[in-house]
């Protein structure tokens, strides 16, 4: 089951799926944190690893720990901050693949939920309609599974935990999920939530540019 307190990140290879003047993608193994945790066992993470390889590598955005796919990562000053100015303005569009508990129905839906941290229960984050901030998911069913529903995320926003807690108050938390799962749900190898294209345009001249990577689940 994933979401121990021990920390143990996987090593894999770099797996880059782009790379050029201005920006890095990557496809971001489950298990490994995107930038440093407190404490010098949480130091192994995805952008030390990059900074390895590419000196120049800064942050633009995270995924989770728990979730895989596509990150982009920008390898100039001008780049981090065109990048970051899209992420913030929502320019770019992210769809996510993940596998959830039980049969979701209808077929495609939107949550429209405010979410905010749970203070009491940190890092947990929930719904709350009094001071949660705006967050608002739509989801496409690609097929059942044998009580389990494979499903396509696309977030129009981008809070913390946003996709995991979402698919809770419908009921159906994504299967593996460490915080939000439980009961069988929750004992899986890992979080079945994949960031699996992510759409954005080139820092240096505005072109359109979409990168993949298909989930190993």
């Amino acid at each position: 089951m994933v979401g121990s307190s021990e920390y143990t990140p996987p090593d894999t290879p770099l797996d880059v799926l782009h790379d050029d003047a201005q920006l890095l993608v990557v496809n971001k193994p489950a298990g490994l944190l995107s930038v440093p945790g407190k404490g010098e066992h949480l130091a192994d993470c995805l952008l030390s690893r990059l900074q390895l390889a590419f000196p120049d590598t800064l942050l633009v955005h995270r995924l989770d720990r728990d979730t895989s796919g596509v990150m982009v990562f920008a390898l100039t000053p001008h780049a981090q901050r065109h990048l970051g100015l899209q992420f913030e303005k929502r320019y770019t569009r992210k769809t996510y693949v993940a596998r959830l508990d039980g049969e979701l129905e209808p077929k495609t839906g939107t949550v429209d939920l405010p979410l905010i941290v749970d203070w009491e229960n940190r890092p947990r984050q929930k719904v709350c309609h009094e001071t949660g901030r705006s967050a608002q998911t739509d989801w496409r069913v690609l097929r059942h599974e044998g009580g389990t529903t494979r499903v396509r995320l696309m977030p129009k926003t981008g809070r913390s935990h946003q996709l995991r807690v979402h698919m809770l108050a419908l009921g159906h938390p994504i299967l593996g999920d460490p915080l939000y799962a439980t009961g069988a749900a929750a004992d899986h190898s890992r979080m079945y939530l994949h960031s699996e294209e992510l759409r954005l345009k080139h820092p240096d001249g505005g072109a359109s540019m979409k990168f993949r990577a298909p989930a190993e689940f």
